[in-house]
């Protein structure tokens, strides 16, 4: 095997979750691209749709299913769909998130509470559900997506729950990675920089100062640029590599 080859998907089935647009849609592309049947989550049908209509068109499996990884048995549901039509999960991206803008004063405690249960309980949870499968066989791989807000705190938008809940996911990452290494499962995360998404458009004048000019690129990121990192985390052309965080942000936290 060719050193190209170790970072191919042929036959392997991925889930991403939050897999609909921006960064979690370019993740999805990513590894259909590599080969690998990609299922995405979304809560979201029109966008659902569009993102599976684009990964048909690429030559592999799709599905999308509507699951909120805050819920449970609508996990739990979706995992098992999911292996009934795809076969077993190989690859796992936990990329669903949310962010609210709000001063700690401010913040309210239904803003903190979703926030936390879906960017750090929505993680936990389908890595549960998948990792007991991946355990249980002995082999896989997972990716959470994280964020440089995990390092440092971000302006001028506060968002403290957003902050814990990247950095927990960190820690999470590495927690699983060391629990179940002995059973052939990798885990370990992205942690991207300022990323141009509808979600968060750091193109504009007045983010400038603050998501841009710090950067040592002076730039921000676009989606497509994650992919190919996200293809080496599933592959095994990181297969002496877990625990780790691997970040992605034009030298935004070098200073």
């Amino acid at each position: 095997m060719g050193v190209l080859d170790t970072f191919r998907l042929d036959n392997k089935v991925a889930l991403v979750t939050g897999g609909s647009r921006g960064i979690g849609a370019a993740l999805a592309v990513a590894l259909a691209e590599a080969g690998a049947d990609v299922a995405i989550t979304a809560r979201e049908p029109d966008r659902a749709e569009q993102a599976l209509a684009h990964l048909k068109s690429l030559g592999v499996r799709a599905m999308a299913l509507d699951a909120d990884v805050t819920r449970p048995e609508q996990v739990t549901a979706a995992v098992d769909r999911i292996t009934e039509e795809l076969g077993p999960i190989d690859v796992l991206i936990n990329n669903a998130g949310i962010s609210f803008g709000a001063t700690a004063v401010e913040m309210t405690d239904d803003q903190w509470q979703s926030v936390l249960d879906v960017n750090l309980n929505g993680v936990w949870r389908v890595t549960q559900t998948v990792g007991r499968q991946m355990v249980a066989r002995g082999s896989g791989t997972i990716v959470n997506v994280g964020s440089m807000s995990a390092m440092i705190v971000n302006r001028p938008r506060w968002q403290a729950p957003y902050l814990a809940s990247k950095a927990a996911v960190h820690q999470l990452t590495k927690a699983l990675a060391a629990e179940w290494a002995p059973h052939g499962v990798r885990v370990n995360a992205l942690a991207p920089g300022y990323i141009l998404t509808e979600a968060s458009p750091v193109d504009q004048p007045e983010y400038q100062p603050w998501c841009v000019e710090p950067a040592a690129m002076k730039r921000y990121g676009l989606p497509e640029e994650l992919g190919p990192a996200t293809v080496f985390l599933a592959s095994d052309a990181s297969s002496f590599m877990t625990g780790s965080i691997v970040v992605i942000d034009g030298g935004y936290t070098l200073f």
